[in-house]
């Protein structure tokens, strides 16, 4: 009845969902594309008996892209087959495999909608020996179709935070058969893992390999294009990034970079907002506050990326440039940390030696944060302390410096989720 009820609020709710689409589509064309690939209404190009990788949206998809690598090396005749279900999540997908789509070796997809119909179609086309679902982008009929087709499904890098753990509680009677039709769960931190036992799955398929999200390998280039960056800005210049910011945390950043600004008049702020849809409405935030704005786009069209002694804030209004900024700032303030939104990676700043600092939301993350905190690699703050607490920071290169040291470390003695979970795949496609 659970599943049943499920399915009828979801197939009501298809025509509310499908306008929603149509009106983010002002701002972001991507939703109002490949509407078929969301009913499975496709023409599969790829090889029967690959794996079907899903990783939702941008965050999933760049941290599952060293277990991709790792699995076309392990796996090199098998076809991957990575869907995701929003526009920036494809994006990414299209950036980072340009080349293994183009050689067919990598297909890409909407995820379609989670109806029974169109998940069997979906499974029955894409024909995969297994499933790889990223962190917990669970959906009770993806599930059931694959076992219903006897391809085996692991949970991979999964996380259930307690207010997380708390909804599947709520909703048993349709979370239980879905989380025990799991083959395998393969948890970043013990706490996770016990938390999935307590919602009813096995003990004996469930496995604490650790976060693949310490497994980020920063490409030389990006830490020289990084540099190259900080020159052109001023490489005396102290820059301050704000790294996936959502509605509300941007006027929060420029409000303690005004008031940064009587003590430190040198200091460029650079905003990189999470969803592409709000790059106008930042930019209009900053020109309101009258502050000197260039747009990294803006500075393409102009042949150069490079801010003026004048400029007073960047906005990175591209996408998939996020090491890149963050190796010409200073000091990274990770976003989605100071809304009620659990917060975003930090360890990709960590990774590249930087001061972090994080708001108090960071349930996405909070182990990682904790590990961060105690090793004095990261501060935590909440927004109204913000200001004070980047001022330290700015008097403080050393610490700064003892701070960035410290993150790379965690980050280095963290490393090997993405070697053991690429085992676990190995034994299962080999049963």
């Amino acid at each position: 009845m659970a599943r049943f009820c499920y399915n009828l609020v979801f197939t009501l709710a298809i025509p509310i969902i499908l306008l929603r689409m149509w009106l983010r589509g002002s701002a972001n064309p991507g939703y109002r594309k490949r509407w078929a690939e969301r009913f499975a209404l496709f023409t599969f190009k790829g090889k029967a008996n690959g794996l079907l990788i899903h990783s939702v949206s941008v965050g999933e998809t760049l941290a599952a892209e060293p277990l991709v690598r790792s699995l076309q090396a392990a796996h090199p005749d098998l076809t991957l087959t990575i869907t995701t279900t929003t526009p920036t999540g494809s994006d990414q997908v299209l950036r980072l495999y340009a080349a293994d789509l183009a050689a067919g070796r990598i297909i890409h997809l909407y995820l379609p909608y989670d109806l029974p119909w169109l998940m069997g179609r979906f499974i029955k086309k894409i024909q995969p020996r297994l499933c790889i679902i990223m962190e917990t982008e669970l959906w009770p009929n993806i599930i059931r179709s694959c076992n219903k087709q006897q391809v085996p499904v692991i949970l991979a890098n999964a996380r259930l935070s307690e207010k997380s753990a708390r909804g599947y509680a709520k909703f048993s009677k349709l979370t239980q058969p879905m989380l025990q039709g799991l083959d395998l769960v393969a948890a970043q931190h013990r706490s996770d893992a016990e938390r999935f036992v307590g919602l009813g799955i096995d003990n004996n398929k469930v496995d604490v390999t650790g976060s693949i999200k310490f497994d980020i390998s920063v490409p030389q280039q990006s830490l020289a294009d990084g540099q190259r960056l900080k020159t052109q800005w001023g490489e005396a210049r102290p820059v301050l990034v704000l790294a996936s910011s959502h509605e509300g945390e941007d006027d929060l950043i420029l409000t303690s970079y005004q008031q940064l600004l009587a003590d430190f008049p040198d200091l460029l702020l650079t905003i990189v907002p999470r969803h592409p849809e709000r790059f106008d409405e930042v930019a209009a935030l900053v020109l309101d506050r009258k502050l000197n704005l260039i747009r990294r786009s803006e500075s393409f069209e102009k042949g150069n990326s490079q801010a003026s002694p004048t400029t007073q804030v960047y906005l990175a209004d591209t996408m998939g440039e996020m090491l890149l900024l963050l190796a010409a700032a200073d000091i990274a303030v990770i976003g989605g940390s100071f809304i009620e939104h659990g917060g975003h990676n930090p360890l990709e700043a960590c990774a590249l030696s930087k001061a972090v600092v994080m708001g108090p939301s960071d349930y996405n993350f909070a182990a990682i944060s904790q590990q961060l905190i105690s090793q004095g690699a990261m501060q935590q703050t909440p927004a109204e302390q913000l200001t004070i607490c980047l001022r330290q920071l700015m008097e403080r290169p050393a610490l700064r410096k003892e701070m960035g040291q410290s993150g790379q470390r965690v980050v280095a003695d963290n490393q090997g989720a993405v070697a053991r979970l690429t085992e676990l795949v190995t034994e299962r496609l080999h049963r």
